[in-house]
């Protein structure tokens, strides 16, 4: 549905009261950065019950896969504890850093000066919700009648899920549908699809320009607002949602919420997991505000998008089996396109494939519910920039935004031909 014009002129308002009152930033001062390997069966489960018992050790990576890196942050306290139950259990780690604070606090992550009445909104910086959110409407303003507000849906705080819908004609053509920052901590996410709103309204490249011409985008560069807020005011590496929870717990993760076959892998029943799928489908009015209003535009949506971090992956379905879509010959050619065409601008290597085998086990995922209850039959997720051994992880310094914007959108180029050419627009 459009935004009326009091919902529009409000919005600033609203965002502005439910700042007020945030909690103490959370700092991981001597907070110590490991990273571990488990590989066999029996040193996996070792690190899956570490995963559950504790809130002193925060994990980067799921808990899901042998030989795969998985980056520990340890409270100090915590450290003599771990390292013996590393050594008994022969599980093989390297410390990464001895001060994960300091680690964070030395990338660049460069976010938008407060004093903003003479700054144009660009990416060479992070912004706040309320920046991001104030530039769409301005888009609107510039772009009568090719670029319109859209509403996802509400928060659990009562914010806006605010989104644009661009028709450069206003006539009906093929759709593509793209949400980013499900997971509050993947700044890169929402930047990146702010890049792509920008090209898509401003570049002059031909291949570029026929993406805005020849199609209707509907694009979300905030689907977990609320958890966006949280990691500017409070805690950098919160995930999930900020709904109250069971004990002290709060939020689910939003992208483990979505009802298709949801919390049969990949989840963890503690409510103040990361992964915590939430007490049932749909729990999170994100989750289910979003998917009611992507279903009453399904018929008008034939490729759909979601922007995640990191790792340097493309996925498609499904996660919660290793049994592929039967229409995955298709999803392949396209997958061979993109990645091909991420590759060429700056040499950035992405894998990828099926998301139960390419990452692990992850049910309730935004992207397999739209291709398995919506027959939208192309849906595709980027795990962005950096790649998976980085330390700076979800961090990325803002010097990246643009040129992993740059490759995002020529792989995405790429793909919409392909999509084109499998004859999957109508």
């Amino acid at each position: 549905m459009s935004l009326n014009k009091s919902l529009k002129y409000g919005l600033v308002v609203l965002l502005a009261l439910l700042a007020v009152g945030q909690a103490e930033r959370v700092r991981y001062d001597n907070y110590r950065l490991y990273k571990a390997k488990a590989e066999n069966v029996k040193q996996l489960a070792v690190l899956k019950e570490l995963e559950d018992s504790t809130d002193s050790i925060l994990f980067l990576d799921g808990v899901h896969k042998l030989d795969s890196d998985i980056k520990m942050v340890v409270a100090p306290h915590k450290v003599p504890d771990l390292l013996e139950l590393l050594g008994r259990s022969e599980v093989k780690y390297e410390l990464l850093s001895k001060d994960f604070q300091q680690t964070m606090d030395e990338i660049d992550e460069k976010v938008a000066s407060k004093n903003r009445a003479s700054e144009e909104y660009n990416w060479e910086q992070y912004y706040e919700l309320d920046d991001t959110y104030n530039w769409l409407i301005s888009l609107a303003k510039l772009y009568p009648g090719k670029v319109t507000l859209i509403e996802g849906g509400k928060t659990y705080q009562g914010r806006s899920i605010l989104g644009v819908k661009i028709s450069k004609s206003g006539a009906e053509k093929p759709g593509i549908f793209l949400e980013a920052g499900i997971h509050a901590r993947e700044w890169i996410a929402p930047a990146a699809a702010t890049y792509i709103i920008n090209a898509l309204m401003t570049s002059k490249l031909e291949s570029v320009k026929q993406l805005a011409d020849n199609y209707n985008w509907y694009i979300f560069p905030h689907a977990n607002p609320d958890g966006y807020v949280f990691t500017h005011t409070t805690n950098r590496m919160w995930r999930k949602t900020r709904s109250p929870q069971k004990g002290s717990c709060f939020g689910a993760d939003p992208n483990r919420n979505w009802d298709f076959h949801w919390n049969e892998v990949g989840t963890d029943p503690n409510p103040c997991s990361d992964t915590y799928a939430g007490p049932s489908a749909f729990s999170e009015i994100e989750t289910l505000s979003l998917s009611n209003y992507i279903a009453s535009i399904k018929d008008k949506i034939q490729l759909y998008i979601s922007f995640h971090a990191y790792s340097q992956y493309l996925l498609y379905p499904y996660g919660h089996t290793g049994d592929l879509p039967d229409n995955v010959e298709d999803y392949r050619q396209v997958f061979d396109a993109a990645v091909a065409a991420i590759k060429t601008r700056y040499n950035t290597k992405y894998t990828g494939g099926n998301i139960h085998d390419a990452i692990y086990a992850a049910a309730g995922a935004s992207v397999d519910w739209a291709y398995g209850t919506q027959d939208i039959r192309m849906s595709f997720c980027y795990e962005l920039r950096p790649g998976p051994i980085s330390v700076s992880g979800f961090k990325l310094p803002a010097d990246k935004i643009i040129p992993t914007s740059e490759e995002v959108l020529d792989s995405i180029v790429a793909m919409v031909a392909e999509v084109q050419k499998l004859g999957y627009f109508k």
